[in-house]
């Protein structure tokens, strides 16, 4: 049975090292993001290989024009599998991501995944600290290398451009940035302050439990169901199309799938001065 949402630290420590199983870690921070390499070379699940945020789950090159596509664009769709390979992925491999980060950014491996076609993903439910709360071992090691032959299949998820929420009634969309920059007052990650207008606040952590742990699916169905009447007419965004995939995650883990990702988010709409601007709740 392949695990498609979470999976718990226990059930992975019974079968991580089964043949087939590609672990990765997504360890990051916005601020310093030269803290996920370090921090995994430093120990990370055996067998693990890093996946950088920055490197392999984006491509900073501008768009046709040298149009500005966010923080932390999608790579070419192409591009991004032939990375996927690069890790030992194939057809039937069942992936891993992890962080430290409550699933914050081992949320948008799991996204891009389910765009590459590939089903046969779950995130670590709790991240390394569960991990190491059951007693497990760090490795210092590199992964062994090894070519997967993964191929593109049809996108599982869909995404949205600035354009469809301008031109688009009737769409709901949910910010998953923290309430502060939310309403325009963190001028340190959002130089351009504010939201999209109309759009709704759920800060991605408000999908999780005080240990890091995901809300039961009873749970998040009922907070989510409030704030989004129709998965199918919603959007989820944030600063630049990362956390965003945490809330998404947390729609699938709730039952309720369907909504797109806009992956340029805030950090892409505010680029354009044409576009407009709310602020505040």
């Amino acid at each position: 049975m392949a695990y498609t949402t979470l999976i718990s630290a226990a059930d992975l420590a019974q079968q991580y090292t089964q043949a087939g199983w590609v672990v990765l870690d997504c360890r990051h921070d916005l601020v310093n993001p030269q803290s996920g390499r370090q921090a995994y070379d430093a120990g990370h699940i055996p067998g693990a290989r890093f996946a950088s945020l920055d490197h392999d789950l984006a491509d900073h090159a501008r768009g046709p024009g040298g149009v500005f596509r966010g923080r932390h664009p999608l790579p070419d769709a192409d591009a991004f599998v032939e990375t996927l390979r690069r890790w030992g992925i194939n057809d039937d491999s069942q992936v891993i991501a992890y962080d430290a980060q409550g699933g914050m950014f081992a949320a948008r491996l799991w996204w891009m995944l389910r765009w590459a076609g590939h089903e046969a993903v779950a995130v670590l439910d709790g991240g390394l600290p569960a991990w190491t709360a059951q007693g497990m071992p760090l490795s210092t090691e590199p992964a062994a290398s090894s070519r997967g032959n993964l191929q593109r299949r049809a996108a599982l998820v869909r995404s949205v451009g600035a354009d469809d929420i301008l031109n688009q009634q009737g769409l709901t969309v949910l910010d998953a940035r923290a309430p502060d920059r939310f309403r325009g007052e963190n001028e340190t990650l959002d130089p351009v302050g504010g939201h999209i207008p109309g759009a709704k606040n759920r800060f991605f952590k408000d999908n999780l439990q005080a240990d890091g742990r995901f809300k039961p699916s009873a749970q998040l169905r009922q907070e989510l169901g409030a704030l989004v009447a129709s998965p199918a007419s919603s959007v989820m965004q944030c600063g630049s199309g990362v956390t965003a995939c945490h809330n998404l995650l947390a729609l699938e883990v709730a039952g309720m799938p369907g909504a797109a990702l806009y992956p340029g988010s805030w950090s892409e709409w505010c680029s354009d001065p044409a576009r407009p601007v709310a602020t505040g709740d």
